[in-house]
């Protein structure tokens, strides 16, 4: 571990608040990081745009400097001649983290989304992996409280660094599915293992599989039951494709997960005016799609978004199978 890149530490709450240092961490970073001050600074010019989707709605956000993201390769041989932006010893001299638990260093992200948008990579450079994470995923949706949501994007599934462990985190309520999660006539309980309820949301225009327990250990336990049901589904050794969200408020937990079949669009890979460039990751598929093209901000509509979704989500058929084999 580099002990110039700590700002500061957390080891628990009874010492610290996450939320209060990492509001600390956003400002200082803000004064002496230009590359970070100038990607605030640009979220003043972001636009958004609402689609009626029919039964449910998407906010389309523009958003020109995420392009260096959405347009990212993450190809084996690409990812192999880059040096990891993550790794300490890559990081920019400004850039300064919270060191969590020893194992994780939370980061403000230079080109953010959204304000007080962290990156939380691991202090090795693994690889992305949801199994070996879900207890870390657990403690810092508990420990950052009802401020942050923290979310995860498979290495097949949106994850810009699939080389190099990490979450991050968003504002709480930011993402229009955890709005879309409380309503009553969407949430349809499917089942009860132990401590966690599993429920699926109905007319979503994409497959969500939610967990909602109190009880942490049963929460890792049902998750990890849940990725094993995915991966003999989709009948691979691999990590399943999906996208997770994970809160913690009133003393309860919250997973969302996004079973998915591919990770981007044949949209996206067609040229000149047929290109879309929408990449869905967990903020995306969660409903706040970002658009870095000015093109696309303007001309997306309900049925771009309905295709895009229904393609890149797994069927309803299939969620029925999982949720079957848990």
């Amino acid at each position: 571990m580099h002990e110039q890149k700590i700002f500061d530490r957390f080891i628990n709450q009874q010492s610290a608040s996450l939320s209060r240092l990492s509001n600390q961490l956003y400002q200082q970073q803000q004064r002496v990081w230009e590359m970070l001050h100038n990607g605030v600074k640009a979220l003043d010019a972001v636009q958004f745009r609402d689609v009626d989707c029919g039964d449910f709605s998407v906010r389309l956000q523009y958003n020109p400097q995420r392009i260096v993201s959405s347009g990212a390769k993450v190809d084996a041989a690409s990812i192999k001649a880059r040096k990891c932006f993550l790794c300490q010893e890559n990081l920019p001299p400004e850039q300064l983290g919270i060191l969590y638990q020893e194992k994780f260093l939370i980061l403000c992200n230079p080109m953010p989304i959204f304000r007080e948008h962290f990156t939380i990579s691991h202090i090795n450079h693994i690889p992305q992996s949801i199994e070996e994470n879900v207890l870390p995923l657990l403690n810092l949706a508990k420990d950052f409280s009802s401020s942050h949501t923290i979310f995860y994007n498979g290495p097949k599934c949106g994850a810009s660094a699939p080389d190099h462990m990490h979450f991050q985190a968003s504002p709480s309520g930011i993402i229009p599915v955890e709005r879309d999660a409380h309503e009553k006539n969407r949430r349809i309980h499917r089942k009860k293992i132990g401590g966690v309820d599993f429920y699926s949301l109905e007319g979503y225009g994409r497959e969500v599989i939610m967990l909602e327990s109190s009880i942490k250990q049963d929460m890792e336990f049902s998750f990890l039951r849940l990725v094993g049901a995915m991966r003999k589904i989709e009948n691979t050794t691999e990590e399943p494709l999906l996208n997770v969200l994970c809160n913690y408020s009133e003393n309860s937990w919250r997973m969302i997960v996004f079973p998915r079949s591919k990770h981007r669009p044949d949209m996206y890979f067609q040229e000149g005016d047929k290109q879309v460039l929408i990449s869905p990751a967990a903020v995306d598929i969660g409903g706040l799609i970002v658009t870095p093209k000015e093109k696309d901000f303007q001309s997306v509509d309900s049925i771009i978004i309905k295709k895009i979704f229904t393609e890149v989500s797994v069927s309803h058929e299939v969620t029925r199978q999982i949720i079957s084999a848990l």
